[in-house]
């Protein structure tokens, strides 16, 4: 089973006391929309095994929980993090509104680094900044040492983005939506990449060097 149906008595140990973020889904037999969104609910919680625990609460079992987060109308999705309650929804999500609950939580991807991660690697030569901007936004600043792909060519430039020589090629655009998908397109295609969390604004916000002209 990819979720734990959770009692008053086994709440501390199984919500409080667990090292991953967890969320619960507060639900009675009677209740249609719970029902409804079960399949959703069992889906992302196979999809993000490890990450997030998964919980179901029945309101009519457990009356004290019930009461506890002041559930008056279900389904109610709560998210509780290092034994805190971090979020809560009233009201059916689907899988994708359950997934953008949870993403506060869930860890960064493997191929994102923060600015001071990637300054760091900047200064001991592992990696190659890759810009995504238009032409001239590029010429105008940019990261140091920063090649210039820009973001509709990076699918078919796919080889030139390959480690070929041991340095990891790192995607930044003005932020990071455009480029964190490339990354996983990339990444698809059997090419790995990172990506600059937060995008070139973060950079320049952190303070680290920007190169003009």
């Amino acid at each position: 089973m990819s979720f734990v149906n959770v009692t008053e008595a086994t709440f501390e140990t199984e919500v409080l006391r667990s090292e991953l973020p967890v969320l619960i889904d507060l639900w009675a037999e009677w209740c249609g929309p719970c029902k409804q969104m079960a399949p959703a609910f069992e889906e992302l919680a196979r999809e993000l095994d490890g990450k997030v625990k998964f919980v179901k609460v029945d309101v009519d079992r457990n009356p004290r929980l019930a009461q506890a987060f002041r559930a008056q109308s279900i389904p109610m999705l709560v998210v509780v993090d290092r034994g805190q309650v971090a979020q809560q929804h009233v009201g059916a999500l689907d899988k994708k509104g359950m997934a953008k609950l949870l993403e506060p939580f869930l860890p960064a991807e493997a191929s994102e680094l923060k600015p001071a991660e990637l300054a760091q690697l900047l200064a001991q030569k592992r990696v190659v900044p890759v810009d995504l901007r238009d032409e001239r936004s590029f010429g105008r600043a940019r990261i140091p040492t920063a090649i210039h792909v820009p973001a509709a060519d990076v699918v078919a430039r796919a080889e030139e983005l390959v480690a070929a020589d041991g340095r990891l090629r790192v995607l930044y655009g003005r932020s990071d939506t455009e480029a964190k998908d490339l990354a996983k397109s990339l990444s698809d295609m059997g090419v790995e990449v990172g990506f600059l969390a937060g995008g070139l604004l973060h950079w320049e916000a952190d303070g680290f060097e920007i190169e003009k002209g």
